[in-house]
């Protein structure tokens, strides 16, 4: 996860140099390998570079070409091969050994503002056209790298790491009282381009930014929208495609001699891992592969050391399980290193640079199998329904058979979950909370906001609505932020396979049955790969909630006598707070938790 700033000042006044150096230095532990500086005039770049990939070795930013066109990127690109051939193919002197940000920075040479169209990936960047005295910025189409901007006058200042930009003289510090009045409702800021500052903007997914003396405007160049199905002759096919696909991502991430992944005893973490020991086997790379995963071992019950074990026993990859039973609520709230750019839900302590810490010295890349439950969403019922609508009686009883008597069924009937879905209490629902500032709630409409955004989205034209709405949702640029370096604070970048774009339209073309119930596909796929306990295991959510394991302890009852910062006071009545010790029901525990949150996020922008 490399750093990088921009000042750009349209009336052409020289860049303060001195306050590029700092914004540069100051994302010196997301990029320890090198610091680059350029400044020209009115226009200064400055990166922190994290070598990841060995294409890597032989990367500096910022970047020029013939003396016109200047970049600064965090980025690395899917699809490499076929870039380079249509960039070759129009004359440019590239080859596989480019680094990324040498095809990206040629890519806009070719085509412009349209270069966004003819690359994919993990990507944030600016590039500084000369020639049209113009900036453009672009973010990559699922959000999983940052970009954040503020205007000071004729001054943009940008970054990918927004505490750089809160070091900027003059630019306020006032909070943006609708962000944080949507994380107290939503745990996530619902507009896209802002911030919790009203001064800092951020870029949202898969959208464009074009700054030019008197304008500043942005663009969306890209909706997820799959209406073509996936229809092979052979059923070996679809496990074919998706074992080739998924592999593709793997390498495309991989790039590198050895990685780490957050491993779990379920499917979709253990089939990336499946997936990365074949791309290394192929590689002749042996070992190269550690895992991490997070366990209870007394708190409440949990299965995962035991699930783990297998997975990790079944891929011969060293595992090491890191306990959570000595965590206690907002352990670590308080400290300076914990202290995110924006409010963050941590009534659970953050322990993933603890993960990043137990996985070999030197690991600066690791896997995770987040993607695989939106991608593969898919209502049996709705499938049904639709057969019966349609009048194809046969082919339903067909599919209910087959349905029936897949392997492992019926210990995967679910009979009680679907029984809560239809039957169960609307007390395991999220609820608006009694204790948001009267004034606040008015002046706001916050009310209305939560009604309205919490109702059902019309679906559009899809193969599956479902799935390409949990896919789409912006729920999940949100939570993927919290791997972003800016938060462990650690030289290590995080990717996820299954949110590659290629693989991603793949699975949201697929149909719902046979492939999509209960993820059959990664079931079919893991065949001969992982035991039967793994691959034919239900899912499991956890047995019992560990917050509210932790809210049956004497050592929580402080939780309710908190002393609400000043600074909490404009959002939050601290009165009305409901006590949340000994609390059962989860959502009332979550809920309740979040102003402590905020409280702790409030007191920490002071120090």
């Amino acid at each position: 996860m490399s750093g990088f700033a921009g000042i750009v000042n349209f009336d052409g006044a020289p860049v303060d140099r001195a306050l590029l150096e700092q914004l540069t230095h100051h994302q010196a532990f997301r990029g320890p390998d090198a610091e680059g500086l350029w400044c020209a005039g009115g226009v200064g770049f400055g990166h922190a570079l994290l070598r990841t990939t060995r294409e890597a070795t032989r990367e500096h930013q910022p970047l020029g070409l013939n003396d016109q066109l200047w970049i600064v990127a965090d980025a690395r690109l899917d699809a490499r091969a076929e870039l380079l051939a249509k960039l070759q193919a129009r004359g440019a002197a590239l080859s596989l050994s480019s680094p990324d940000v040498e095809l990206i920075l040629h890519a806009y040479h070719q085509w412009g503002e349209a270069c966004v169209e003819h690359i994919s990936g993990d990507f944030s960047f600016a590039i500084w056209d000369a020639l049209n005295h113009k900036l453009f910025c672009a973010r990559d189409h699922f959000g999983i790298r940052q970009l954040f901007y503020a205007q000071l006058g004729n001054t943009l200042i940008f970054s990918n790491t927004l505490s750089a930009l809160r070091l900027i003289p003059g630019l306020s510090g006032r909070l943006n009282d609708l962000a944080i009045a949507d994380f107290l409702l939503f745990d996530m800021i619902q507009d896209p381009a802002a911030t919790s500052f009203e001064g800092i903007h951020r870029l949202p997914p898969a959208n464009t930014l074009v700054a030019q003396r008197d304008k500043l405007s942005l663009q969306r160049y890209w909706e997820l929208s799959v209406t073509a199905p996936v229809r092979y002759a052979r059923e070996e096919e679809y496990v074919e495609r998706f074992k080739e696909l998924l592999d593709a991502a793997v390498s495309d991430r991989l790039r590198t001699d050895n990685a780490g992944i957050l491993l779990s005893g379920g499917l979709d973490s253990p089939t990336v891992a499946a997936s990365a020991r074949r791309v290394l086997h192929r590689q002749g790379i042996s070992g190269g592969l550690a895992a991490s995963t997070h366990v209870f071992d007394t708190l409440i019950p949990h299965e995962e050391r035991y699930y783990t074990g297998l997975v990790a026993k079944a891929l011969q990859i060293p595992v090491e399980f890191s306990v959570l039973d000595h965590c206690r609520i907002f352990e670590r709230a308080d400290l300076p290193e914990a202290q995110a750019s924006e409010p963050a839900h941590s009534a659970w302590p953050d322990t993933f640079p603890d993960q990043l810490r137990s996985l070999p010295e030197g690991c600066r890349v690791v896997l995770t199998g987040y993607g695989g439950d939106p991608a593969l969403c898919g209502r049996i019922s709705v499938h049904f329904r639709e057969l019966l609508a349609a009048g194809e009686y046969r082919r339903a009883i067909s599919d209910a058979f087959r349905y029936l008597t897949c392997e492992g069924r019926f210990s995967r009937l679910y009979l009680r979950t679907r029984w809560r879905i239809v039957f169960g209490s609307k007390n395991q629902a999220s609820f608006y909370p009694p204790w948001l500032n009267e004034d606040l709630q008015k002046r706001l409409g916050l009310r209305e906001r939560w009604e309205q955004l919490n109702q059902p989205v019309p679906a559009g034209p899809a193969v599956r609505p479902e799935a390409q709405q949990a896919m789409a949702n912006p729920f999940w640029a949100s939570a993927l932020q919290v791997y972003d370096a800016s938060c462990s604070r650690a030289p290590v970048e995080v990717r996820h396979p299954l949110f590659d774009l290629r693989l991603v339209n793949f699975l949201l073309g697929l149909p719902r049955m046979p492939w999509c119930s209960d993820k059959e596909l990664f079931r079919e796929a893991a065949r001969g790969t992982l035991s039967d306990a793994v691959r034919l295991r239900r899912k499991s959510p956890l047995s019992a909630d560990p917050l509210v394991a932790l809210l049956e302890g004497p050592e929580s009852a402080w939780v309710d006598q908190f002393v609400a910062a000043p600074e909490l006071d404009p959002y939050v009545a601290r009165p009305h707070i409901p006590k949340v010790i000994n609390e059962r029901n989860t959502w009332k525990a979550w809920i309740h938790l979040r102003p402590l949150s905020l409280n702790f996020w409030l007191r920490g922008l002071g120090k």
